[in-house]
C-alpha cells in the first residue's frame, strides 16, 4: 500500500475534493455521526448532488471502506491543483496501526449571491482542541488553501472558536490579510429536539395564518431579506439582490411567514437539511410588528412541522450572543440558551473577516 505507507509517517494529510460527490463519498461515514453539528459542511455539499444520490448511493458506506481508500490513494491526489470555484478540504490522521481519522473540514463554496465565507468544522469536542494537537493542523491546512486560493477570495472564516481564531492568525501570517476589527458575526449554535421542544397554548390573534411562502408573496418577503441583511451591517443586499434570494428561497419551499390579515410581518427559512437534521438559517421580524410573538409563533411552528411532521431528530440554528431572539428560541425549546451552563452540543461559533479582501454574501 503505497499512499498509505508514504503518508503515514507525516501523521496527517489533506485530500482535495473538488466535487461535492467525492467529498461526501469519503467523508460522509464521520459527518452523519455528527450530523448536528456538521450541518454546515454537510448540507451545502448536498444541495449540490440528488438527496437519493446522496444518502444512499455513496461509493463508501464505512470506516473500512474510507480506510481502503486511503490506503491506496496515489500521492498525486492529494497535491494542491487548480480548482473549480467551489472546493472542499479534508484532512485526515493516519497511522500504520489504527484506522484513518477525520480531523479537519474545509469548505470554498459559492451558491446564488455570491461565494460563502470560509467554513471550518472538526468533529472533535472543542474541549479536546489542545494547541499542540490544533496548530500543525491549521497550518498545514491554512498553506494549501493558500495555494489553491487568491487571499482575496478569503473574506471571513466561521465556524468554532478556536478553530476560527486560530485558522485567522496563521492565515494573516501567510497572506498579510489582517482580521477585521470586529467579528462579523460571534453566535452560540443550539439545537431542539423533540423531547426538549415547547408548545404552547397561546391562539394566534383572528385573521393571522403560519403558512409557506408563495409567489404572490415575493415582494414582502424579498423586502424582509432585505432587512434582514441590512441588520447584519457586514452582508447588505440591494433589492434586486433580495427579490433573487426570496425567490428562490419561495420556488425552494424554504421559507415560511406569519400573514397577518394580509400583512406579512416575519419570515423563517430553513436551507440546509440533511437526512435527519434541518437549520433554521433566516428569522426576521419587521420592526413595526416587534414585540407581538410573531418570530416565537412562526419559530415554533416551523420547529414543530420540522420535528413532527418531516421526521427530522434535531432541528438546529445559530444565534448571535447579543440577539434578543435568545429568549424566543429558549421558549420554543431550543437548548442552553438562557443559562450560563451549556449543554453538550451547544457550541461557541464566531465569523471573523480580512480587510481587503473581496466581500461574498451569505
Amino acid at each position: 500500500m503505497p499512499g498509505l505507507n508514504a503518508l503515514s509517517s507525516r501523521h496527517t494529510v489533506i485530500i482535495q475534493h473538488d466535487t461535492a460527490s467525492d467529498y461526501l463519498a469519503l467523508s460522509y461515514p464521520t459527518l452523519r455521526r455528527h450530523e448536528a453539528s456538521a450541518n454546515i459542511v454537510l448540507a451545502h455539499a448536498l444541495k449540490r448532488v440528488s438527496a437519493e444520490a446522496a444518502l444512499s448511493g455513496h461509493q463508501f458506506i464505512s470506516d473500512a471502506d474510507v480506510h481502503e481508500y486511503l490506503s491506496t490513494l496515489e500521492t498525486s491526489h492529494l497535491s494542491p491543483h487548480t480548482t473549480s470555484d467551489s472546493f472542499w478540504l479534508t484532512m485526515w490522521s493516519l497511522a500504520p496501526s489504527a484506522p484513518p481519522t477525520l480531523d479537519l473540514v474545509l469548505t470554498c463554496v459559492n451558491w446564488t449571491l455570491g461565494e460563502y465565507p470560509i467554513f471550518l468544522w472538526t468533529p472533535h469536542h472543542p474541549s479536546t482542541l489542545t494547541s499542540e494537537w490544533l496548530i500543525p493542523r491549521i497550518t498545514q491546512l491554512v498553506g494549501h488553501l493558500r495555494s489553491c486560493v487568491p487571499p482575496e477570495r478569503v473574506y471571513s472564516v466561521f465556524g468554532m472558536t478556536p478553530l476560527v481564531k486560530a485558522f485567522a492568525r496563521q492565515w494573516t501570517d501567510v497572506t498579510g490579510f489582517a482580521v477585521e476589527p470586529e467579528p462579523f458575526y460571534a453566535a452560540y449554535f443550539s439545537f431542539c429536539t423533540r423531547h426538549i421542544f415547547q408548545g404552547s397554548a397561546a391562539e394566534l390573534p383572528e385573521g393571522h395564518v403560519l403558512r409557506r411562502a408563495t409567489l404572490h408573496d415575493l415582494e414582502p418577503v424579498a423586502q424582509l431579506c432585505k432587512e434582514f441583511a441590512d441588520d447584519t451591517v457586514f452582508f447588505p443586499l440591494s433589492i434586486e439582490n433580495a427579490r433573487i434570494e426570496a425567490r428562490e428561497l419561495i420556488t425552494k419551499g424554504q421559507i415560511w411567514v406569519y400573514d397577518a390579515n394580509g400583512v406579512i410581518t416575519t419570515i423563517c427559512a430553513v436551507t440546509r437539511n440533511s437526512q435527519r437534521v434541518s437549520a433554521i438559517t433566516k428569522v426576521y421580524t419587521t420592526p413595526a410588528w416587534r414585540r407581538r410573538r410573531c418570530a416565537e409563533f412562526l419559530v415554533r411552528d416551523v420547529t414543530a412541522r420540522l420535528l413532527f411532521d418531516c421526521g427530522k431528530e434535531r432541528v438546529v440554528l445559530y444565534v448571535g450572543h447579543d440577539n434578543n431572539a435568545q429568549r424566543v428560541y429558549d421558549r420554543v425549546g431550543f437548548a442552553g440558551l438562557c443559562g450560563k451552563d451549556k449543554p453538550q452540543g451547544v457550541e461557541d461559533s464566531i465569523e471573523l473577516g480580512f480587510v481587503g479582501t473581496n466581500r461574498g454574501h451569505w
